[in-house]
């Protein structure tokens, strides 16, 4: 089932090609609830708030709004649909993931640019 949201870009076609794959402007309440809740996370230490600030750092502000409602938008629509509580874990598992990678990238990169990984000892 696909999810049509005011937060979607309308990706119309016109002869093979697509004319504009930007998010429409649309007077929705919603939209505008789910994009200031994602500003909201700018300074929050939560998941979602990790997630707005890397889409930020890469994507610029007024992207990264609209990526972060997408997801909270997602999300909300995800725990109505379903009734069940809000599961941080998910989020948990998908940073321990980037860890491992980021990881495993610095750890192949670092010889290569003549530096040395030592991990930090517990208490350092």
């Amino acid at each position: 089932m696909a999810l049509h949201s005011p937060l979607l870009p309308s990706n119309s076609i016109s002869g093979g090609q697509v004319p504009s794959a930007k998010t429409r402007h649309v007077n929705s309440r919603a939209a505008e609830a789910f994009r200031l809740a994602a500003q909201s996370l700018h300074g929050s230490l939560s998941s979602p708030g990790e997630l707005y600030r890397h889409l930020r750092a890469r994507l610029g502000n007024p992207k990264a709004i609209t990526a972060a409602a997408h997801k909270l938008a997602r999300i909300f629509f995800r725990l109505v649909t379903t009734k069940q509580p809000y599961d941080e874990t998910v989020f948990a598992q998908n940073e321990a993931l980037y860890h491992k990678r980021l990881e495993k990238r610095l750890k192949t990169q670092a010889p290569l640019l003549g530096y040395e990984l030592t991990p930090l000892l517990p208490g350092e």
